[in-house]
């Protein structure tokens, strides 16, 4: 063997090592929210859902309290965990969730929040693409509910919930996704142009949280960030424009400089903020492996991206604690994860959105967002070898 041959033997020898070791992370992963919180939805054979607290209380326990866009993240990210090593006991759970999705939400696959439905639309349309489980009825409700949604007259965009006036990106970025993945690309195009010209932050460069009455909500959220990178990283994957791929750029750098310290993703939460980091992480691999190449800026904004997920996936894996053998990840993953317990209250649904338990980790949102983390280190690492 040459030389030349060696070294390229030892670099892909080095990247399935790393490939390997970010799967038996989100194995880990995997396992601590499954054994934790996935159960039967009361004692119904066939169910699984996720009890959204742990150590849970009663009304979560017995599903009164389910938080409708967490579950549907947790969808996703079991497609996620089926997709990386596919198994039967992967695609039946992945079946499962979704059939009890729906019996819990009781009227159907919908409800009031248009953000709430794009989340459930991406989890079960990627369910289809990878596994193969028919969801097509489903996903046309769905997308139909978007499509209908549009309301550019009125200053949107689309609304975060029915009969309401404020337009945001945690709507629109995943419903747009939705949108360019089930053949309305251009309908996802128009919705993309409108967060760009309407909710970027000129100083920063990163997105707003949404605008109501022309007045700018100008809180930064990372998942606004990640779900307008997913759109447009799909957009320049599927259309001819190079304006997707200079906002990826452009978008990439932002989070970079603003968003993360020493490349880890800062700040962190529970409740639906238990989400967001995650969210972000997932999009953020998303751009590290199928943004499309043409110059060096694409490469670039791969690069940085590639280094946010593992980095950040490196830090909360160092911070998590370990019961029982499995991890529990922190709020921040820059900050050493605490024991879950109940404290002096639990996460509440209040004004549309789940406030955080006082001990965060408890929340399966924080859990679930750890987990998407390691799928996505897994994804950039696989890439690689």
């Amino acid at each position: 063997m040459n030389t030349e041959s060696g070294q390229r033997s030892n670099r892909n020898g080095s990247a399935r090592d790393e490939s390997a070791r970010w799967s038996k992370r989100a194995d880990a992963a995997e396992a601590a929210v499954v054994s934790r919180h996935v159960r039967r939805l009361w004692g119904l054979p066939g169910t699984a859902l996720g009890v959204v607290g742990w150590p849970a209380v009663r009304r979560e326990r017995l599903f009164f309290t389910w938080h409708y866009w967490w579950q549907a993240h947790l969808i996703d990210t079991a497609v996620d965990a089926a997709e990386r090593d596919a198994t039967t006991r992967r695609r039946r759970r992945v079946v499962r969730l979704a059939r009890t999705h729906r019996i819990r939400n009781i009227t159907g696959w919908t409800n009031n929040y248009f953000d709430d439905m794009a989340w459930l639309g991406l989890s079960l349309e990627r369910a289809e693409r990878h596994l193969y489980v028919d969801h097509r009825s489903a996903i046309a409700t769905l997308v139909d509910e978007l499509v209908d949604a549009w309301q550019p007259d009125h200053g949107g965009g689309i609304p975060w919930r029915r009969q309401d006036n404020f337009f945001n990106a945690p709507a629109n970025g995943p419903a747009a996704l939705l949108l360019a993945r089930t053949g309305k690309v251009y309908r996802a195009q128009e919705m993309a142009d409108w967060i760009h010209d309407s909710l970027l932050d000129p100083e920063t460069g990163l997105v707003f949280d949404g605008i109501r009455d022309g007045v700018h909500e100008r809180a930064i959220y990372s998942y606004c960030q990640g779900v307008t990178l997913g759109l447009e990283t799909e957009l320049a994957v599927q259309l001819d424009d190079p304006r997707h791929r200079r906002r990826v750029h452009a978008l990439v750098a932002a989070v970079d400089d603003h968003l993360t310290e020493r490349s880890v993703v800062t700040g962190g939460g529970g409740g639906d903020g238990g989400l967001f980091n995650g969210i972000l992480a997932r999009y953020l691999a998303m751009v590290a492996t199928t943004l499309p190449v043409v110059d060096s800026e694409d490469v670039r904004a791969r690069n940085a991206a590639a280094r946010i997920v593992l980095a950040s996936a490196d830090a909360a894996w160092e911070n998590r604690l370990q019961v029982e053998e499995l991890p529990v990840f922190g709020r921040d993953w820059s900050r050493q994860a605490r024991l879950p317990g109940l404290g002096r209250s639990i996460a509440r649904s209040t004004g549309g959105g789940v406030r955080e338990s006082s001990v965060p980790e408890r929340d399966m949102s924080v859990q679930l967002g750890g987990w998407m983390l390691m799928e996505a280190a897994y994804a950039v690492a696989a890439s690689r070898s």
